[in-house]
């Protein structure tokens, strides 16, 4: 039995972050960190943009440098106990602990039926079989349209590769953008040379020896090197709902992070948050968020009582295109659109009665403050009132 002052369940983002965050508070308590995966913690976002346009792999890697924890890679927390405050892994080992965090993640939703020779685009291990398979073959199948699969589509075409998506969506990410600013992206994903097959789903996946080929809803069959899937996470809420913890769309946590026991914390993807800005329960599956509420999660378990009343940014790169966001993005609420020049670069702002509850900064840098101060201020608007009020 293996006793640690802090014990964090995770081993991405969140979780380094919150190993930053306690030795900011605490330089010499004893922590462990139980990672399942193979490697230690990496930046996540690099998988779908940055090592595609030329970054070194060795980038993505973060510092654990002068920390003094100790990792144990390739182990999964199969059992928490709160009563006795022990945690124990998949190869029976027993950590017992002060405070401990749940920084969990999300597992890859699936495809029922047609699992195999699919990557579920999310992790190293994928980046690099994807790598494999792009240095044997020309042809790739995305399958999904939202971060995931948008960016990949793209960073594939870049890299040369002939991309074809499906998606059951009529649009690229069309319950995220406005119509017209949706099916653009349809439009110039192809002026990419992109295949777009929208409104359509993966029936099957036949394989005949080396060769590969998808078969579509709608009877197209695809011949294919490799493919992908962004089919989005669904909050890892296992080990949480076994130590008999709240959970609701995620962990359930309080302004301090804390769970329904107060000893154990959640942070990142797997955590729901109330938001002020909001004023609503929420939960965010973006960097900004990983790496603001993990280092305040390890703050707060070393003895600091921080409230996280910050509300996370998101930001995506499709080829040339890219913007920044915050606050509710759902194509189904009143939309107003301040184009500088349309599709390429304006603001859209996304109201509900009148008040602005999310703002997308397409191609518009730097403005995000001034996005969140909007929302912030809850005031009654038109497109009178918002046509110029943010640009950079």
């Amino acid at each position: 039995m293996k006793h640690h002052k802090y014990l964090i369940v995770g081993g991405g983002m969140t979780a380094d972050s919150a190993l930053h965050g306690i030795r900011q508070i605490d330089p010499d308590g004893t922590i462990a960190m139980i990672c399942e995966e193979l490697h230690s913690p990496y930046d996540r976002p690099p998988l779908t943009k940055s090592l595609w346009k030329g970054a070194k792999f060795e980038s993505i890697w973060r510092s654990k440098r002068d920390l003094d924890v100790a990792v144990h890679i390739g182990k999964k927390i199969v059992n928490l106990d709160p009563t006795k405050k022990t945690a124990t892994d998949n190869v029976g080992n027993i950590y017992t602990y002060e405070k401990l965090l749940l920084a969990t993640g999300g597992l890859v939703r699936r495809l029922p039926n047609v699992d195999a020779n699919i990557i579920y685009y999310r992790t190293v291990d994928d980046y690099q079989k994807l790598r494999e398979l792009c240095e044997q073959g020309s042809n790739f199948v995305v399958i999904g349209c939202g971060f995931i699969g948008s960016e990949i589509a793209a960073a594939l075409a870049m890299n040369n590769k002939h991309v074809t998506m499906i998606f059951p969506e009529k649009s690229i990410s069309a319950r995220v953008y406005p119509q017209a600013l949706s099916e653009y992206l349809n439009s110039y994903y192809r002026e990419k040379d992109v295949t777009i097959h929208a409104a359509d789903r993966v029936k099957a996946i036949r394989k005949e020896g080396a060769k590969i080929s998808v078969i579509t809803e709608n009877g197209i069959e695809i011949a294919a090197d490799g493919i992908v899937a962004g089919l989005g996470i669904q909050p890892n809420t296992d080990l949480a709902k076994q130590a008999g913890l709240a959970v609701d769309n995620g962990i359930l946590v309080d302004e301090w992070l804390r769970t329904s026991n107060p000893d154990i914390y959640a942070a990142g993807d797997v955590a729901n948050f109330y938001s002020p800005l909001l004023e609503k329960r929420i939960r965010v599956e973006h960097e900004d968020n990983a790496n603001i509420m993990g280092e305040m999660a390890g703050k707060n378990m070393a003895g600091q009582s921080n409230p996280y009343h910050y509300h996370p940014y998101f930001y995506s790169d499709l080829f040339d295109l890219g913007y920044e966001a915050i606050g509710e993005l759902d194509a189904s609420l009143d939309i107003i659109e301040d184009w500088k020049e349309p599709f390429r670069k304006g603001v859209i702002y996304y109201l509900r009665n009148g008040q602005v509850r999310g703002v997308l900064l397409w191609n518009t840098w730097g403005q995000l403050e001034a996005a969140t101060q909007l929302i912030a201020e809850k005031a009654q608007h038109t497109h009178a009132t918002l046509s110029g009020r943010i640009s950079d």
